[in-house]
C-alpha cells in the first residue's frame, strides 16, 4: 500500500477533538506544526447522523483522519448502558470510515482499545491474540463495536485499496480525563478520590474490587506521539493487511496491580487515611498487559514514566479542583 505523506499543510480531521484522546492528538499535531486541522464539536457535527457526516466529508474533503470519537466509560457505565455503547460506537465509526472511503481520504487512523482482547488472554497480549477467546462481559458491547471498527478498516483496505490503520491503546490517562466517580475509568476515579480525600481530610477511600487485577497505563501525550508516528511511518502492505497486521498495540509493556496503583496515589498525594476495598464489586479482566514488540521494532517507545505521570495529573487536578 502506497505511503501517504502527511504534510504540514495537509487537511487533517480529528474526530472527537475535545476528549482525552482527541485533545492530546490536537496538541501533538499543533506542536509539530500541522496547521490545517478540521475540528467540529457535537453541536456542529453529530457523528451519529449519517447524512450530516456525509455532507461534512463532501464539503471539507479532509486528506487525513484520526478517528478518536467514541463513547467510553468505566465498568459501571458499560454495565448500565450496553445498548448505547454498541450502537453509538458502531454508528460513529461506520459513518466516518465509510465516508472517508467515499471521499478519497488518503489515510485514516482508528482508535481501538486494549479491552478488545479476550478476558483470559496470554500475557503480554500480542496483536495476533485478537478474537481468540471470549471477551470480558462487563465491556463486551463496547469491545465488539471496536473490533468491528478494526475489521472494517481491514475490509475496506482489501476491497477498495484504502490506507486505513488502527491502534489499540492500553489504559490512558491525562489532564482531560473523565473524573466522574460513576462513569470514569480507574485512573480518573483514583485521581479524584485521593485528591479530594486529602484536601477534605477524609478518613477513608473506598475502591471497587479486590485490588488484584493488573493494569497497564499510558500517558495520553505518549499515545498521541505514537499515533502521529504511525500516521507518518506506517502503511500496510497487501500481505500485512490480509494477515490483519494493520493495527498496533500502543502501551508501555509494563503493568501493576490496582492495589499497587492505589498505594502510588496515596504516596504522591500524601494521603494517610485508609483504603477500603469493596469485594462485592467486580475486578474486570484479571490482567491486560500489551506486548509492545511491533512498535518497538518500528522505532517507537513511550517516554513518560507512570510515577511522573501520576504526579503531573494529581498536581493539575489539585490546582484546578481542590
Amino acid at each position: 500500500m502506497e505511503k501517504m505523506e502527511m504534510k504540514k499543510d495537509s487537511k487533517i480531521y480529528v474526530a472527537g477533538h475535545r476528549g482525552l484522546v482527541g485533545s492530546a492528538l490536537v496538541k501533538r499535531l499543533n506542536s509539530e506544526g500541522y496547521n490545517n486541522l478540521v475540528l467540529k464539536n457535537h453541536t456542529e457535527l453529530d457523528l451519529l447522523n449519517q447524512q450530516a457526516v456525509a455532507d461534512f466529508f463532501v464539503t471539507e474533503k479532509p486528506e487525513f483522519v484520526f478517528l478518536a470519537a467514541a463513547k467510553v466509560g468505566g465498568i459501571l457505565s458499560n454495565n448500565t448502558y450496553p445498548a448505547q455503547y454498541i450502537y453509538e460506537n458502531l454508528q460513529i465509526q461506520n459513518n466516518i470510515i465509510h465516508h472517508s472511503y467515499l471521499n478519497g481520504v488518503k489515510k485514516l487512523l482508528f482508535l481501538g482499545s486494549s479491552c478488545l482482547y479476550p478476558r483470559i488472554c496470554p500475557q503480554p497480549m500480542k496483536e495476533e491474540y485478537l478474537l481468540t477467546g471470549k471477551l470480558e462481559p462487563t465491556n463486551e458491547p463496547y469491545a465488539l463495536a471496536k473490533i468491528a471498527g478494526i475489521k472494517m478498516c481491514q475490509s475496506y483496505n482489501r476491497q477498495y485499496g484504502t490506507n486505513f490503520i488502527a491502534v489499540m491503546p492500553t489504559n490512558l490517562y491525562g489532564e482531560n480525563d473523565n473524573f466522574d466517580i460513576q462513569n470514569s475509568h480507574v485512573f480518573g476515579a483514583f485521581t479524584r478520590k485521593f485528591c479530594e480525600a486529602k484536601s477534605k481530610g477524609l478518613k477513608q477511600v473506598e475502591i471497587w474490587g479486590t485490588g488484584a487485577a493488573r493494569r497497564e497505563f499510558l500517558h495520553v501525550d505518549d499515545m498521541a506521539d505514537g499515533c502521529v508516528f504511525l500516521m507518518k511511518n506506517f502503511s500496510p502492505t497487501k500481505e500485512q493487511n490480509e494477515e490483519g497486521n494493520m493495527f498496533f498495540n500502543l502501551g508501555t509493556g509494563q503493568d501493576l496491580s490496582i492495589k499497587e496503583l492505589a498505594e502510588l496515589f496515596k504516596e504522591i498525594v500524601g494521603y494517610d487515611g485508609e483504603v477500603v476495598w469493596d469485594h462485592s464489586k467486580p475486578d474486570g479482566t484479571p490482567q491486560k498487559l500489551q506486548d509492545m514488540t511491533k512498535m518497538h521494532v518500528m522505532g517507537w517507545k513511550h517516554k513518560i514514566d507512570l510515577k511522573e505521570g501520576v504526579k503531573e495529573v494529581c498536581k493539575w487536578y489539585g490546582d484546578k479542583f481542590c
